[in-house]
C-alpha cells in the first residue's frame, strides 16, 4: 500500500533520516471520554482503521465520521532503525486537533496543545535502536467549550453559513526523524535586503564544548558565501551575498542553505537543508513596499478546504494547484483564512513567487465576542499557538504580513479587549519584528500596522460611499470600540462573495448561499460584479489593496470562482483579465 502524503513536510529544515508514518493505523472512538481510565494508552491496537494524515471526518480517512469527537485513539507500531542508535529519535506532529497526549509502550512520553502547529516529541528515552514500539496518542477536541481556536469548524451537527465540517485528531504528517544530541533545533533565517545579506540567530538541543556551525548559502549547487561560528544559542550572524539576486512574484530565487553542526574533531555530526529568499516588506506612510517598490495586493481568500480531505489536501500537487488557480486568475497574493496552512503550502509558494497573509484559526474562542476575565483559558490557548505558528513560519519570504484575528464582536468588557489585542499585537511583533501586522481582519482594531475592512457590497456606488467616506476617513466598524486610524496601508481585504452556480452543477445543499442574494445566470454576469468593483478600488489612490472572496466554493458556502473540486465556473482568462491589472 502507498503512502499517502509521502513527501517530506517540512523542506525548510530538511535532514535525509526521516520516516514517513502516514498511512494505516488502528483507532477507537472515544464518546465517554474515559479510555485513558480504562488503560487504552496500553492497547497495541484498536478495532477501527483509519488513514493518517486525514482526519475522520474526512472520506480520505476510509471513516468519514461527521457528528462530534471529542475523545478518540490512535495507534500502530514504529520501527526504529538500528543506525540511528547514539541519536535523539524526534517524533513529529504536522497538527493534530486538538489536544494530544503520546505514549509509547504505555509509558506518557509527552503532549501538545493546539489544533494548527506543529510539534515534535523527543522519545529517546522510550524507543531502542533496532526494535519496534507501541505508539498510541490520545485526543481530545472540545471544539464547543469555546475556549480553543477552531476557525471555520461548525459548532452544529450540520455545516451553515460559512461553518463547514469539523476536523479531529492528526490531519498532518506524521513522521520520525533520528538528529544528533547537540544537533540543530533550529535557525531564524532573517533576509536583509538593502545589505544584500542574511541573518542567521540558531537554537541547538544541547551545546557541545567546542562544537561549531557552518552555514553555507549556494546558487543552485555552488557556493556563494558562508561562515563557522561557535555554536551557541541565540547568537546571531550575518552572511552577506556576492551580486545578491532577490527574491520576488516575478522572480522567486531561493538561495540553497545548508547548516552543519561541526564537532571539535571537525567531524559534521549534523547536516540540515533550508533556503532563503532575500526580499523586503515595509510601510511607508500609507505604502505597502515590496524590496523597497509600492506594492498593491490583488489578494483572493484561500480557506484550504477540500472535499474528500477537508484540512488537508489529498497531495501535494493538490496544494500547488490552489497556487496556481489563483496565479491564473490574476492574483499576486492570498489571505490564508481561518487556518493554519501547512508548511508544504509556504514551501510551494515560496517557489512559485506567490504572496500570503499567515492567519490564526481564532473563530471559536468565546473570548473573540464576549470579552472579560473569565476567558483567560481560551486567551492562553491562543497566544500559545499563535506563538508556535509565528516561529514555525517565520523563516518563509513569500509571508509578507500576520493576521492574528479575524472579525472580534466585543460586548462585555471593551478594556478588556484591548489589553487582549495589545498582547497579540506585542506578542507578533516581538517574535517577528520585519512584518507587518494586522490585528483583527476587518472588525475593531487595537492596534495594528495595517487598516483593514470588510466590505461586501451589492454595487460599486454602495462600495464607494462606504470605503471613502465624507470625513476623507476610513471606514470604521465600531468607533466606540477602536482605535483612531493612524494612517496605515488602507486594505478592503473583504469583498464580494458574488454566487454563481454553473447551470451543469447542482446546488451544495438546501443551505447553500453566496453574499447580496444575486441570481448570476452566466460567467459573463459574474465577471461584470466583479469588474465593477475592482475597477472602483484600482482607481482609488487611499487604498493599498483588495481581497477577494473566495477562490473556491466551501461546501454550502458557493460563491467561490472555482468550484469545491476546482473545476473552473467561467472561461479561461476572463478572471485574469480583471484581478490581473494592477496600479
Amino acid at each position: 500500500m502507498s503512502i499517502p502524503r509521502p513527501e517530506h513536510p517540512r523542506m525548510q529544515f530538511f535532514r535525509p533520516d526521516w520516516i514517513n508514518l502516514n498511512g494505516e493505523w488502528s483507532f477507537a472512538l472515544d464518546p465517554g471520554r474515559s479510555g485513558l481510565e480504562q488503560g487504552w494508552q496500553n492497547s497495541t491496537g484498536f478495532s477501527g482503521r483509519i488513514t493518517v494524515p486525514f482526519c475522520p471526518e474526512s472520506r480520505l480517512s476510509g471513516v468519514g465520521h461527521t457528528d462530534f469527537i471529542e475523545s478518540m485513539f490512535y495507534q500502530r507500531e514504529i520501527e526504529i532503525p538500528a543506525a540511528w542508535a547514539g541519536r535523539r529519535i524526534l517524533l513529529h506532529f504536522g497538527a493534530v486537533d486538538y489536544a494530544a497526549k503520546i505514549f509509547i509502550d504505555g509509558r506518557f512520553a509527552g503532549n501538545h496543545e493546539g489544533g494548527g502547529s506543529s510539534f515534535e516529541i523527543d522519545i529517546t528515552d522510550f524507543v531502542a535502536p533496532g526494535k519496534s514500539a507501541n505508539l498510541v496518542v490520545s485526543v481530545r477536541d472540545e471544539l464547543r467549550g469555546g475556549q480553543q481556536p477552531g476557525g471555520k469548524q461548525s459548532s452544529r451537527f450540520h455545516s451553515a453559513g460559512c461553518s463547514y465540517t469539523r476536523v479531529t485528531g492528526i490531519w498532518q504528517t506524521v513522521w520520525l526523524e533520528a538528529v544528533a544530541m547537540a544537533g540543530l533545533r533550529k535557525c531564524r533565517i532573517v533576509p536583509d535586503f538593502d545589505s544584500g545579506s542574511f541573518c542567521f540567530t540558531p537554537e541547538f538541543y544541547s551545546v557541545g564544548s567546542g562544537n561549531s556551525l557552518r552555514i553555507r548559502i549556494l546558487d543552485g549547487a555552488v557556493e556563494v558565501a558562508g561562515t563557522t561560528i561557535p555554536a551557541a544559542d541565540g547568537v546571531s550572524c550575518r552572511i552577506a551575498v556576492p551580486e545578491p539576486h532577490a527574491w520576488s512574484p516575478a522572480d522567486p530565487f531561493l538561495y540553497n542553505i545548508v547548516f552543519e553542526v561541526i564537532d571539535p574533531a571537525g567531524v559534521a555530526i549534523d547536516h540540515v537543508e533550508s533556503y532563503g529568499g532575500l526580499r523586503k516588506i515595509h510601510i511607508e506612510g500609507k505604502r505597502l513596499f515590496l524590496n523597497n517598490e509600492p506594492l498593491f495586493l490583488r489578494m483572493v481568500l484561500d480557506q484550504g478546504f477540500y472535499p474528500d480531505g477537508v484540512w488537508t489536501a489529498p497531495s501535494d500537487e493538490d496544494l500547488v494547484r490552489d497556487i496556481r488557480l489563483s496565479m491564473a486568475a490574476g492574483f499576486n497574493a492570498a489571505r490564508l483564512h481561518q487556518k493554519v496552512f501547512e508548511e508544504r503550502f509556504h514551501y510551494h509558494a515560496d517557489r512559485l513567487g506567490y504572496l500570503t497573509w499567515g492567519e490564526s484559526a481564532s473563530w471559536g474562542l468565546t473570548w473573540c465576542y464576549h470579552a472579560d476575565a473569565s476567558q483567560m483559558l481560551g486567551v492562553f490557548n491562543f497566544l500559545h499557538e499563535w506563538r508556535e505558528v509565528v516561529d514555525r513560519d517565520a523563516n518563509h519570504p513569500s509571508i509578507i504580513a500576520w493576521t492574528p484575528l479575524n472579525e472580534t464582536y466585543v460586548s462585555d468588557d471593551p478594556d478588556f479587549y484591548r489589553r487582549i489585542i495589545r498582547e497579540v499585537y506585542d506578542l507578533t511583533r516581538q517574535i517577528d519584528p520585519t512584518r507587518p501586522v494586522n490585528d483583527v481582519s476587518g472588525y475593531r482594531h487595537v492596534k495594528t500596522d495595517l487598516w483593514t475592512v470588510h466590505l461586501y457590497r451589492k454595487d460599486a456606488e454602495e462600495l464607494a460611499r462606504d470605503l471613502a467616506p465624507a470625513d476623507g476617513g476610513v471606514w470604521r466598524a465600531d468607533p466606540k470600540i477602536e482605535c483612531e486610524y493612524a494612517g496605515q496601508p488602507y486594505i478592503n481585504d473583504e469583498f464580494g462573495g458574488f454566487m454563481y452556480i454553473p447551470p451543469e452543477r447542482a446546488k451544495f445543499a438546501e443551505n447553500t448561499w453566496g453574499y447580496h442574494g444575486l441570481d448570476l445566470k452566466s460567467p459573463e454576469e459574474l465577471c461584470a460584479k466583479i469588474r465593477e468593483q475592482v475597477d472602483l478600488m484600482l482607481s482609488m489612490p487611499e487604498l493599498s489593496g483588495y481581497c477577494y472572496t473566495q477562490l473556491t466554493d466551501v461546501e454550502q458556502e458557493q460563491n467561490g470562482l472555482y468550484n469545491y473540486d476546482r473545476t473552473p465556473k467561467v472561461p479561461e482568462g476572463m478572471l485574469a483579465e480583471i484581478f490581473g491589472r494592477g496600479r
